[in-house]
């Protein structure tokens, strides 16, 4: 693990400083004035990343090492913020941003799935036992209901306009003329003309995610599954959407209600978009920003559920306990 993780960082040194010389901007809303300090800093995590990993690899994983491991792996998440956005963006069939920007992203998940694993490659026991497929606490549970019923007002939303309806002053077909305006894709404007909001869709897909990661059947594939039924499932198949989204919905959302709560205090101004007025683009906000901040909480916290009950059981050593000699 810590040779795999020192040449992806070797890579991500790489493509920093390929970015960089080339002028290339990994933020594609700082300008061209700006490209250089974002792939500058991609190469300092890289550095960082390849001597951290060099070190690993002829040191072992000591306890001050584990430490910057974790650093390293905590900037390359941050990096990696707003990832699923690009992939959900890339999924409706629309184009993304800036192409480079999303390969940072992208690559910088993958070192950070990479360092999480090194951090913990020497705490996994030695022919430890799988565990039964079991559901999560209560609280984890209850956690799972809210970040449900919160994506409820978000898709009731986007449904009314799929369907032709009015809310918050705009009619369906105005959404729709505003979304190919924005430059929305074939894919979405189709789906959007059946009265089927992609959005909401997307929104389904991450509730049984999340359901997914607090009940068994996340852990062992169901009937319907046909030749996968009763197989376990990899952690890593639902751990990783689920940290993907985790990473990129929470703080997405919790800042957007802190910012809706300044607009409601009448600290700062919003602009009303393509809305009839600030009031109604507002509404429109805290649907969406109490959705996304309530279910990526709930799914950091489905997520680290999972992974507590899905890691294997120590067994104890030969030659102790009680049946030692």
């Amino acid at each position: 693990m810590a040779r795999a993780t020192t040449l992806w960082a070797l890579l991500y040194t790489g493509f920093g400083l390929a970015c960089t010389l080339s002028g290339t901007s990994l933020f594609p809303y700082g300008g061209d004035s700006g490209a250089s300090g974002p792939g500058w800093a991609v190469v300092a995590v890289g550095a960082l990343g390849t001597a951290v990993g060099g070190a690993v690899v002829r040191y072992g994983l000591r306890p001050a090492l584990r430490v910057l491991v974790r650093v390293v792996c905590g900037l390359a998440a941050i990096t990696a913020f707003s990832l699923l956005m690009d992939v959900i963006t890339l999924m409706l069939g629309q184009g993304v941003d800036s192409w480079a920007a999303t390969a940072n992203k992208a690559l910088a998940a993958v070192g950070a799935v990479l360092l999480a694993a090194m951090a913990r490659s020497d705490r996994e026991p030695a022919g430890a036992a799988v565990r039964e497929p079991s559901a999560a606490p209560r609280l984890v549970q209850r956690a799972a209901w809210a970040g449900t019923l919160a994506f409820v007002p978000y898709a009731a939303m986007k449904l009314v306009w799929a369907s032709g309806g009015t809310f918050a002053g705009v009619t369906g077909e105005e959404m729709l003329a505003a979304s190919e305006r924005n430059g929305a894709s074939g894919t979405f404007l189709a789906l959007e003309s059946w009265g089927l909001d992609p959005t909401a869709l997307l929104a389904a897909l991450g509730v049984c995610l999340l359901w997914g990661l607090a009940r068994p059947w996340g852990q062992v594939f169901p009937r319907w599954t046909l030749f996968l039924r009763g197989r376990r499932v990899p952690p890593w198949l639902p751990l990783a959407p689920g940290l993907l989204g985790a990473a990129t919905l929470a703080p997405y959302g919790v800042v957007g209600v802190g910012y809706l709560a300044l607009v409601t205090a009448g600290v700062v101004t919003m602009r009303r978009g393509d809305f009839p007025s600030s009031g109604d683009a507002l509404l429109v906000g805290w649907i969406g920003m109490v959705a996304f901040g309530v279910y990526g909480l709930a799914l950091i916290i489905a997520a680290r559920s999972y992974w507590l009950r899905t890691r294997p059981i120590r067994r104890p050593a030969r030659g102790t306990g009680a049946d030692a000699e």
